[in-house]
């Protein structure tokens, strides 16, 4: 029996994980494609006069079994993968994308939803269902509806080899980054790094049968590595193997794969009738247009540039003293760290200890509790796909039942890089029920040793509260539909609740909560908080000139005609000129592990990490204003923002929360960048 395409018996209905076997997926996503496709023919053989209830609301509700096994499969893809399940995900891709093109290109289908939304003024709809209306009618003509069919066939042709190609980035990346391992075996070579990074390096040796010390690059090990090593040589040894995965004319390639998704997208767009694929992206974003974001950069741009050209400056000189003439990127995390520590007297490491992986993780239950009156409770009978997932039942106060929370926090092999929220059901409301949702956080931490528990940087620390942010924009999710519930909305606006919760880390209050010492419980100290505070903005310049980069070279693959572009370190030059502090490194290469923008979500829109940091400096602003466990300004916020997911125009959401439109002063303010 496949229990895939069973109802789960299980609590809260959640996936039984142990008893998914990977041989399960592949007929449980036949047997599930088959069915959605049936629910799509009664809608489209039904007689009776075209309603919202009987299409759009219908159309809403089909396929939940397929929506189900594709989000427990793709998820296991980027947290617990194996070649079969890579394998796999090869197979069906196509198979869903076909699947998603028979439903656009369905023309029945359209013609019925088209003439709702030619008189959706006389349905007498709420704003939630005019919403989904007009999703659904501009997702098919943004999906080639009124396509000739021979335009339709291209466009399905297009999507299966763009379906493939993402796979193949993402595997390509994952591989280079599992193939690498630096094995050192003369305890020298480890100066100045801290004890726990030491010990942990050693675990990971003695994991692959070795004495001595293994450095990979995954985060928690290849960060610390790049900050503490004195070890000049190696430092850029482990450097330059992260800046060319995917840059090494091997198999693990994505140098043309780069190329063919800017092109395919390109070609894409402008079979639908738009210039580019930002053109087409951008419609629907609060940003509306690639003209809009390019100024939102390049003003950005302008304001950001001086200070960190002054901050590389003082960077440069004070390793000058050290004897380090030429400058390089392997050199910035380590001189970044000294100077930090001279100016603030602030050290990470003596940070650490303060921040117990599980003491901050009740530290951010904690706050949710105060801002939204939630309690997390472990459980130990909701079934997880690894032995370090954690999973929590997640109540009000009235003891409500509100979601299912897991939480995923340490590398290992069959694990991207990175950390992101997920979900695995999402809410909505049918038959007088509000079926609550599975939300997931995955981080790579560094894991507890025999002598250590998990200690976090304060900067892992404020990436926990990011992805809780998400979270709770998941778990507070309280529509009637799903595809409008919780992260659903604009992509420039789902960075809102994420970024805004990382205030909160910065904040006394809140590091009084959960910042104890591990070994004597001894709450962090008042000066550290201080410095921490003073530090925040430390190199900020050069961190905004960064994400800068980032956002214009995305606009640069997708806001443009990339047709005659051929080769990606010419397009990377061209655009890095007008943000580059370092000499560049001739084996580097950024778009080829840009994993965010190419397989990722963020295409035409890396420049919402940015955009959503002045909505949230200005929302924040408010709750420094009023307290920052103030009930009645996180209630407003949850009311109009985290409950709401993408059931309103996200500008009148935060008008709403905030009474006016967000100002970008309070980003440069904080930033200090005025």
């Amino acid at each position: 029996m496949n229990p895939l395409l069973q109802k789960f018996q299980t609590k809260h209905n959640t996936a039984p994980f142990s008893k998914i076997k990977n041989s399960h997926f592949k007929p449980a996503f036949t047997e599930a494609i088959k069915q959605a496709r049936q629910e799509i023919d009664a809608i489209v053989n039904l007689s009776e006069t075209p309603t919202f209830e009987n299409t759009i609301e219908k159309l809403e509700f089909s396929g939940a079994t397929l929506d189900r096994i594709s989000s427990v499969f793709f998820n296991l893809n980027s947290a617990e993968t194996n070649d079969e399940l890579q394998k796999i995900a090869q197979e069906i891709s196509p198979l869903l994308t076909e699947f998603g093109n028979d439903i656009r290109l369905n023309e029945k289908l359209f013609a019925k939803i088209k003439e709702l939304y030619t008189k959706k003024e006389t349905l007498n709809l709420n704003t939630e269902q005019k919403t989904l209306l007009e999703k659904n009618y501009k997702n098919f003509v943004r999906n080639g509806a009124n396509l000739s069919k021979t335009d339709k066939d291209t466009l399905r042709d297009l999507d299966k080899t763009l379906a493939k190609l993402k796979l193949q980035f993402s595997e390509n990346v994952l591989a280079e980054s599992n193939s690498f391992e630096m094995f050192l075996t003369n305890e020298t070579q480890l100066k100045g790094l801290p004890e726990g990074v030491k010990e942990a390096a050693k675990m990971l040796a003695k994991q692959k049968g070795k004495e001595g010390w293994l450095i990979t690059l995954d985060y928690p090990s290849y960060i610390p590595f790049m900050t503490y090593a004195e070890n000049r040589e190696l430092r850029k040894k482990l450097a330059i193997a992260f800046g060319k995965r995917g840059f090494q004319n091997n198999k693990y390639d994505n140098q043309n794969i780069v190329l063919e998704i800017a092109k395919n997208r390109y070609k894409r767009a402008n079979l639908l009738g738009y210039k580019t694929h930002a053109d087409f992206v951008l419609e629907e974003r609060m940003a509306e247009n690639p003209k809009t974001v390019t100024s939102f950069l390049n003003d950005l741009l302008v304001k950001a540039k001086p200070a960190a050209e002054s901050e590389f400056k003082q960077l440069c000189d004070f390793a000058k003293k050290d004897g380090i003439e030429n400058f390089q990127k392997w050199d910035a995390a380590f001189y970044s760290e000294k100077l930090k520590k001279q100016k603030f007297d602030l050290d990470d490491e003596a940070l650490k200890p303060y921040f117990k992986l599980e003491n901050v993780l009740q530290g951010v239950f904690s706050v949710a509790n105060k801002l939204y009156d939630l309690i997390f409770t472990e459980t130990y009978d909701i079934d997880t796909y690894h032995s370090d997932v954690k999973a929590y039942e997640v109540t009000n106060t009235n003891g409500e039942f509100i979601a299912v929370f897991y939480a995923d926090f340490f590398p290992r092999k069959g694990k991207r890089n990175g950390a992101w929220m997920t979900s695995y059901k999402s809410q909505w409301k049918k038959n007088n029920e509000n079926s609550r949702p599975h939300i997931s956080i995955v981080c790579n931490f560094t894991k507890p040793t025999k002598t250590k528990p998990s200690l976090l940087t304060f900067n892992e620390v404020t990436t926990l509260f990011h992805e809780f942010g998400h979270a709770l924009h998941g778990m507070l999710a309280n529509t009637t539909y799903p595809s409008l519930s919780g992260t659903n909305v604009y992509w420039d606006f789902v960075e809102l609740p994420s970024q805004i919760l990382e205030n909160w880390a910065y904040q006394k209050e809140t590091l009084n909560l959960f910042a104890k010492h591990y070994k004597t419980n001894e709450i962090i100290p008042i000066n550290l908080i201080e410095k921490i505070k003073k530090a925040a903005n430390f190199l900020e310049g050069m961190a905004t000139l960064r994400q800068l980069s980032f956002g214009l070279l995305d606009m640069e693959w997708h806001g443009k005609n990339p047709t005659e572009y051929n080769l990606v370190k010419e397009i990377e030059n061209r655009v890095f000129s007008k943000t580059n502090l370092y000499p560049d490194v001739a084996e580097n290469a950024m778009s080829t592990a840009f994993s965010h923008i190419f397989p990722g979500g963020y295409s035409a829109g890396y420049y919402s990490y940015k955009w959503a940091e002045v909505l949230d400096a200005d929302a924040f602003a408010l709750f420094t204003e009023k307290g920052i466990f103030n009930k009645e300004i996180a209630s407003k916020f949850k009311e109009n923002i985290l409950s709401k997911g993408g059931t309103e125009k996200p500008m009148k959401l935060y008008e709403n929360f905030r009474g006016k439109k967000p100002s970008v002063d309070a980003l440069l303010k904080r930033a200090g960048l005025v």
